[in-house]
């Protein structure tokens, strides 16, 4: 059971860089991280260990595993309604899973080190309650909180809300600088062992009034995740995230991005250090290389069915695509992104050039409408023997194309053991990863400063 490990001044994250920064020779540490999947075609929903979405032991099963493997933080993502696909459900989504900070909560009873991270959209919440929730799941996880924020533009989420629809795309970075530096303000207003400082914050699209009603959370500010790869996004990270999410998937794009996000950081007042860059992936172990390059090749096949590769094509041209055969070309008609065929993904308003790179592939390569989706819509992945994937890992890491990963398994809630059992041992044996927990809150974990009070 967690033991609620609160920490004071002079302990181990209040006084700048953790144990979690550690170093072996000179070598970066590997940060890591476990996602738990579910929407689009990352599970394999027919695979028969794949286990419940809603049932608390499939989520206790994988936290635990990332925390037997001395993992960063445990990740999970949220949408505030289910997608559409011709007027149903989408097959592939999850329906019915629980909201995540309600489970990160029971989490935080069964982990005793690591971090909990929830997704919650800053379009549609407010500061207040989100400064609440948030300095609560610190204050019961001994300082193991963690927020991605996430942003949402189209009116078919917002009908679910007060304010359905009313944010202008244009908008929705300005909300969400507003929304996290109102919910910081709030995090600031009681200083540890004194009473709360009353909040005055009048902004364009805020206004606050009252004193904060949780006192000071073990981490200051919980740990702060965004992930969006546009020049707002880059500067969003930069000037306020403490860790940031990305899919570029060769070491040269990795690099670029890394040296652009933390180019950012000094015109923020910040250090490179302040902010980690870790793109999500997906591992696929074998006895041999070809053993594994055959099993990475069977998951994508089993991931992206026949039908699922209709389905996911119908999402970019937002046109019913039923009759083509899977097996065939590309349509050569033009996407229609004002279609409703589509609602709830993002993805869809930027139509014609997704639309055109996924030509240029598949002419490139001769690829049919189910091969082009295979290799378009894979995230990165480290395929190999586990002594060849640990080296590729840490590879990225050295070269500065990313400081960790977030582990995206295919297996739910499986899918990090043979990753935990296998990698995690070689990793440490390279002097790149932590043998055990040397702090106690992901602030720690991660080596990133204690935010200093600014009441």
């Amino acid at each position: 059971m967690a033991t609620g490990k609160h920490l004071s001044a002079g302990s181990d994250a209040s006084t700048g860089r953790s144990g979690g920064e550690n170093r072996s020779g000179g070598k970066k540490q590997i940060h890591l991280a476990a996602h738990f999947p579910g929407v689009n075609n990352t599970t394999v929903w027919a695979d028969p260990r794949s286990r419940s979405q809603i049932d608390f032991s499939s989520f206790e099963h994988l936290a635990r595993t990332a925390e037997r493997g001395k993992f960063d933080f445990f990740f999970l993502a949220e949408g505030l309604r289910l997608r559409e696909h011709k007027g149903r459900v989408h097959d592939l989504d999850v329906v019915g899973r629980p909201e995540s900070l309600t489970l990160l909560n029971a989490l935080s009873a069964v982990t005793d080190w690591l971090g909990l991270a929830a997704t919650v959209n800053a379009t549609f919440n407010e500061p207040y309650e989100i400064a609440r929730r948030f300095a609560s799941l610190d204050h019961l996880s001994g300082g193991r909180a963690a927020w991605n924020v996430v942003t949402s533009p189209d009116a078919f989420t917002g009908e679910n809300f007060r304010r359905g629809g009313y944010l202008d795309r244009a908008q929705r970075y300005t909300r969400a600088a507003e929304f996290l530096s109102t919910t910081r303000e709030l995090w600031d207003s009681w200083p540890e062992g004194e009473t709360p400082k009353p909040v005055v914050h009048h902004g364009r699209h805020f206004s606050v009034e009252g004193r904060f009603g949780v006192p000071r959370s073990p981490q200051g500010h919980p740990v702060v995740i965004q992930a969006g790869d546009s020049g707002e996004g880059r500067e969003f990270a930069a000037s306020a995230a403490d860790v940031v999410f990305t899919r570029h998937g060769t070491l040269e794009a990795g690099r670029a991005f890394y040296a652009d996000v933390k180019g950012r950081l000094a015109r923020h007042g910040r250090e490179p250090d302040d902010l980690k860059i870790m793109p999500g992936v997906t591992v696929v172990l074998g006895d041999t290389a070809a053993e594994a390059q055959e099993k990475a090749a069977g998951i994508r096949q089993r991931q992206v069915s026949p039908q699922n590769a209709i389905v996911a094509l119908e999402q970019v041209w937002g046109r019913d695509l039923s009759a083509y055969d899977p097996d065939g070309p590309l349509p050569d008609i033009d996407p229609d992104p004002e279609s409703a065929l589509v609602q709830g993904r993002v993805d869809i308003a930027n139509a014609r050039e997704i639309a055109a790179r996924w030509r240029a592939l598949s002419e490139a390569k001769g690829l049919s409408i189910r091969q082009t989706v295979i290799e378009s819509t894979g995230r990165q992945s480290f395929v190999g023997t586990p002594d060849a994937v640990a080296a590729e890992l840490d590879t990225f890491v050295q070269s500065d194309a990313a400081d960790g990963f977030v582990l995206v398994p295919h297996l739910t809630p499986g899918g990090l053991d043979d990753f935990v059992d296998q990698v995690v041992p070689l990793l440490q044996e390279r002097g790149v990863y932590r043998t055990e927990y040397t702090g106690t809150t992901l602030r720690s974990h991660l080596g990133l400063r204690q935010p200093v009070w600014k009441g």
